[in-house]
């Protein structure tokens, strides 16, 4: 069994407003030398078998379908 994680993050031209405000927020509370905050989405699938690279583009294809919105999201997919 291989743990696959995806990581999921707005791309770097689009507003994040859920960014800034942590963002925002930080500096309210004092947590100094924080100059952005970008928010994402992390999620751990647990996969029966080996991951070889037929495996990987098939999560690479659920990521892109299911996971993220490749419109506006840029993801990347590693084994642990």
């Amino acid at each position: 069994m291989a743990r696959v994680v995806v990581d999921v993050m707005l791309k770097p031209e689009i507003l994040d407003p859920q960014g800034q405000a942590i963002l925002g927020a930080c500096d309210r509370l004092g947590f100094e030398g924080i100059s952005d905050v970008r928010q994402g989405k992390r999620f751990e699938m647990e996969v029966d078998g080996e991951v070889d690279d037929a495996r990987l583009e098939e999560l690479r294809q659920l990521a892109a379908t299911v996971l993220a919105n490749p419109v506006i999201e840029d993801f990347e997919l590693r084994v642990e």
